[in-house]
Parts: C-alpha cells; structure tokens; sequence
C-alpha cells in the first residue's frame, strides 16, 4: 500500500538493493570508486547497459537513496542532487539553453541568481528576458522561437512577490516551452508543483530539507510533463531515452562534466532532515503567521508583507497554491536603515545570519548584504528597500520570537 502522506513516503522509501546488514537507515558511502568483476561488466556499466555505481561523481548509493526519497515525496518522474541551490539553477540553464536561446524570467529573484542569470550566463550567450511574473501578458509578449523556457520563484526573496502558478502554465503549453520553478520557500509538503502545471522544479535543500542547515544541497525535479522533443538541445536525448532526456543529459553530460556533485555525507544528511521535513514547516509557518500578525499591530513598523497575512495582495492566490502555508519568511519595514540596524543590534535570540528555513529563526537587512552588490538603481527596480528587514522564522515557539522582537523594537 502506498501511503498519501508524503511524511510516510519519505521515511518508508525502499532501498533499491538491499543493506548486507539490513541497515534502517541507508548507509554513508564515502567512497569514490566501485569494483566489477570482469572488464565486461565495467564496460556495460559505463554505457549504461547495467545499473551499476562506476564512480560517485556521478552517482553514488546514498546519493541516490536521497533522489528516491524526493520522487517518492513529489511524485516526479525524475530526481537529480546536486552539490548546492545555485548548481540546480546553473546546471538546468545550461542544460536546456545554448548561445542564441533566451529564458523568461523576472528581476524578483534571489540576489546570487539575479546575478547568474544578469551576469554570468550572458556571458556565455544565454539570453534572460526580464518580465512582470504577476502579469502574464508581459511574460507571453517575450516569448519567440529562441526561447527554452519560463523561470520564476513560487514566492520571491525577499519580496514575497506571488504568481498565479496556472496563468504562467497556460502561456508555457501554448508555446511548447517548460515551466520551471524555483520552490525553495515551498517545498513538496506546501506546494503541490504538477498539479500546478510547472514541468521542472529546482530546490535549494540547504533550506527546510536539511534541518538545521546542516548541508549544502540542490535538486532538480522533472515532473515527466514536458515532452523534451520540443527543446533543440535535449532532443537527441529524447531520442535516445524518451521523457528522461532531461535527467540524463544532466547525469551523463552536464552535471558531470561541470562537477557539481553532491557529496556522499552532505546527502545522509539531508535525507535525515527530509525525515522531520513537514513537523518543521508546519512550525515554522505557523511561527511566521503569529509574528507577522503581532508586528502588524506595532506602530514603529511601517510595512509587514507575508503572503499568509490576509492584507497581502497575494493572500488568497497563495491559500490556493500552497494549502495556506505561504513559506516561513516575512519582511518588515522601519524608518531608515540605521533603524534597521538598530533593530538587529538589539536582538538576543534570533541569530544575525544570511540562511533561511534553518530551525533556528535568523534575521538580515537584505539591501546591506545579499543585495550589497547592486547599485541604487537596480535595487528600486528590484523593490529592494533600504528600510527592510527580512525575519526567517524557526521552529521555537512563537512567544519567544516575538519577545524578542519585542524588546529590540523597544530599543529603536
């Protein structure tokens, strides 16, 4: 019997071959390399004639086991770790994209991907058309025969800017291009991603997956509803393999060739915080509600945004999307950036640090910091604000984060 709860999936995913010492838990492999037998099979395993681990770089046991746990708790047809959220990103783009292609995406992203895909990837000639995400027409009036897809994030950091996930599908089928996400706020126990029509979604596991923020990992997740014949540069895959094209040409050439393995350790780890994955969001979203509520009340606070907050423009687009736990991240704003400052000074619990989603709840002034490289310019076209703090909730119980937001409120 297969279970509906995606806790249950995740705790009760089958090895593929069983322990030699009936392990309940899938084992570290910290090694490189794997043995044959005869020079044939060696042979065979390396043209994939045989499933056989030949060397971790590409693949490797536990590796493996944690892809599994994924499939089983998104349902998706095809699973790639790699070494860390910014690897999915760039592995993807360089595997859909060539010079001369361009991808649909928006200025309300994640300060180190606004710069790959302003910066590093045009470099290499992979075009990024910058559109309203909230606005579908201003998406579909950039779509022309070089495009390779739309890219967007279910809810923006640190905006908190939400798009209509189905609107944004409609436009992608029309035009036979994938949509892809990034859910790294939202992972599969808040938000549903093939029932909403996006065909490949990126996770930075650093984040809620691993628990603590104990390792760096990413995955890219291939729901199986993109017929990869209709992207130039994977149909030779799609020849070859059918629906995997994508998952393979990731495994067999460009996460390979560009190394961004994950590594053996890194994975053990983040299948373990996979295991408690929807006991802390849970926590964490409901932490997040309660103190964006109270800071709605304070009058040294100018703004609140949060998606679940029933005076946020995207309040019922995200009940609808993501079950009514809109992420645990929240931003506020106060008079001025000393103000700012002062705030996050006076704080004796929450951590001074740049993570979201660890158990701990953490704090930063993002125009200062992950936003610090930009000019004025670019940061009013991103809706960066120098009077905004960004608040990522953990799992402590909420009447200690707001104590503490309390007091350093006080202080300002």
């Amino acid at each position: 019997m297969k279970s509906k709860n995606i806790s249950t999936r995740i705790l009760h995913t089958p090895f593929l071959r069983k322990d030699s010492n009936n392990s309940l838990r899938m084992p570290i492999y910290e090694n490189v390399a794997f043995e044959f037998e005869t020079a044939q099979e060696i042979e065979a395993a390396f043209r994939g004639e045989i499933p056989r681990h030949v060397y971790s770089r590409i693949a490797n046991p536990t590796v493996e086991h944690f892809e599994n746990q994924i499939k089983e708790a998104s349902g998706a047809l095809g699973v790639l770790a790699v070494g860390s959220g910014m690897a999915t990103l760039a592995n993807l783009f360089v595997a859909i994209a060539a010079k001369g292609n361009n991808i649909i995406t928006t200025n309300k992203l994640f300060g180190n991907t606004f710069s790959l895909v302003s910066t590093t990837l045009p470099s290499i000639g992979i075009e990024f058309r910058l559109a309203d995400m909230t606005d579908p027409q201003s998406v579909e009036k950039l779509v022309d025969s070089k495009t390779v897809g739309i890219f967007f994030e279910t809810i923006t950091n640190p905006q908190l800017e939400v798009a209509d996930v189905k609107a944004l599908s409609q436009i992608a089928q029309k035009h036979k291009i994938p949509l892809i996400c990034d859910t790294t706020l939202t992972p599969p126990d808040l938000f549903t991603s093939a029932d909403f029509g996006v065909d490949v979604e990126l996770i930075s596991g650093t984040k809620f997956i691993s628990g603590g923020a104990t390792a760096l990992g990413g995955l890219i997740i291939d729901n199986g509803s993109f017929n990869w014949s209709h992207n130039e540069n994977l149909k030779p895959f799609h020849d070859q393999v059918g629906p995997l094209a994508l998952i393979a040409r990731l495994r067999k050439e460009v996460a390979r060739n560009l190394g961004a393995t994950l590594s053996a350790h890194n994975a053990f780890l983040l299948s373990l915080g996979l295991e408690t994955l929807t006991l802390r969001t849970n926590k964490a979203c409901q932490n997040t509600l309660e103190t964006a509520r109270w800071l709605e009340k304070q009058a040294a606070v100018k703004r609140v945004d949060y998606p679940g907050l029933e005076s946020s423009p995207f309040f019922d687009l995200s009940r609808k999307q993501f079950n009514g736990k809109p992420g645990a991240v929240l931003t506020f704003d106060l008079d001025s950036k000393e103000s700012c400052f002062k705030f996050i000074n006076a704080l004796k619990m929450i951590r001074k640090a740049t993570n979201i989603n660890d158990n701990k709840t953490l704090i930063l002034h993002p125009a200062s910091t992950i936003f610090c490289e930009y000019d004025k310019q670019t940061l009013d076209a991103m809706q960066i604000r120098q009077t905004t703090v960004r608040l990522a909730p953990g799992i402590e119980e909420a009447e200690d984060i707001i104590a503490d937001v309390e007091n350093a409120l006080g202080a300002v």
